[in-house]
């Protein structure tokens, strides 16, 4: 069984993760979950990512347009809008602060970083 926290701390940068994914280009779900899977700590549900594509489309943050398919259902394909690309960039910004604090933070040795 996974620990607590490791689903906690996926579940914080899923968002940055697709809409970082979604910056390379429009993709439908399943490119999306092929490309995080690549990285195996950033484990992703097919359920969560649909969930969550839905709510970043209704929040404004990517568009969707479906295409029909000759082998089942029509695909969902997701871009970045705008304002989903100014979301990314102001993530951008707070992740790379966050993680130098946290780098720093968890560095061994005296409270200021040093030895």
């Amino acid at each position: 069984m996974q620990d607590g926290w490791i689903g906690q701390m996926r579940k914080g940068v899923a968002e940055f993760c697709v809409l970082s994914v979604l910056a390379r280009g429009e993709a439908y779900g399943y490119e999306i979950l092929t490309e995080i899977s690549k990285h195996p700590s950033l484990s992703l549900k097919e359920s969560t990512l649909y969930l969550m594509l839905a709510r970043l489309e209704k929040e404004g943050f990517v568009r969707m347009r479906q295409v029909k398919s000759d082998k089942g259902p029509a695909r969902r394909y997701f871009r970045l809008t705008e304002t989903g690309e100014t979301r990314l960039q102001d993530m951008g910004r707070f992740w790379a602060d966050f993680a130098a604090d946290v780098s720093v933070l968890t560095e061994k040795g005296a409270p200021d970083g040093g030895t």
